[in-house]
């Protein structure tokens, strides 16, 4: 299985409009970070995580030609508002793109993109994409994927585990019984905002704090906003190290 971090940056993306920042301004190509999102490669088959805001401009940068399903971790708009994107894939292969995402997260969607999902009545527009509730391990073309409860400030988000890796993007905090879930990871990608606190996501002291039980091989810190420069990586206790667009790696 290859993963692909598409997007590691927040909801303004890096650089941020408008912005002089010494993160804003950097020449290093890794300070330079689109929305949160991420690919997953297995068996000949292309699994999207989010649909981020700057999911062409990823879609193009990587050479994708081709998605077969995709995994919502929640409904706001820097991890859904690409959801147009996925017409293009459906236009070329004319195949119904089906779409995983908690009960709360599909309604939303269900509201937002209506079009997207539901035949329109006389208009021609046929369905693109399929919604399937998830709440309990479900199979994914041979793979088992497992939705993780997690807290997003005072809302609610669900990252996935597929094998040894987990996904755990905008979350602050990881409820107890969600732990058990995590366990024997070789690779955990996750939510590491920034270095100063935030209500809504851990900072990177916090997500420091929260993998301490789950003990895995590696961490990945993403959803990086303007606060972080890669090359402050150092600062990291061993094990750890921050997202960049394109970064990619295999996991067993």
């Amino acid at each position: 299985m290859k993963v692909t971090i598409l997007g590691s940056g927040t909801s303004t993306g890096v650089p941020m409009v408008g912005c002089r920042c010494r993160v804003c301004t950097s020449d290093d190509p890794k300070d330079r970070r689109t929305r949160a999102s991420l690919l997953i490669r297995h068996g000949g088959r292309n699994i999207l995580v989010d649909t981020s805001t700057d999911l062409r401009r990823q879609a193009l940068r990587e050479g994708l030609d081709r998605v077969d399903a995709v995994l919502f971790t929640h409904p706001h708009a820097d991890h859904v508002n690409g959801i147009d994107d996925l017409r293009g894939f459906h236009f070329l292969h004319k195949e119904v793109v089906p779409c995983y995402a908690s009960p709360a997260t599909f309604e939303t969607l269900l509201t937002g993109f209506r079009y997207i999902f539901v035949e329109s009545g006389g208009s021609g527009y046929t369905p693109l994409l399929s919604a399937h509730e998830v709440s309990a391990p479900f199979d994914l073309f041979g793979l088992t994927a497992i939705p993780i409860p997690l807290e997003h400030g005072k809302s609610t988000a669900t990252g996935f585990r597929i094998g040894t890796f987990a996904y755990l993007t905008d979350c602050s905090a990881i409820p107890a019984s969600s732990l058990p879930l995590l366990e024997g990871l070789d690779v955990l990608v996750m939510d590491g905002l920034r270095w100063t606190p935030h209500p809504f996501h851990f900072n990177i002291e916090a997500a420091i704090a929260a993998v301490e039980p789950i003990k895995p091989g590696r961490v990945v810190l993403t959803h990086l906003t303007h606060e972080v420069l890669h090359s402050e990586q150092a600062k990291l206790p061993p094990g750890f190290e921050f997202a960049y667009d394109g970064m990619a790696f295999d996991v067993l």
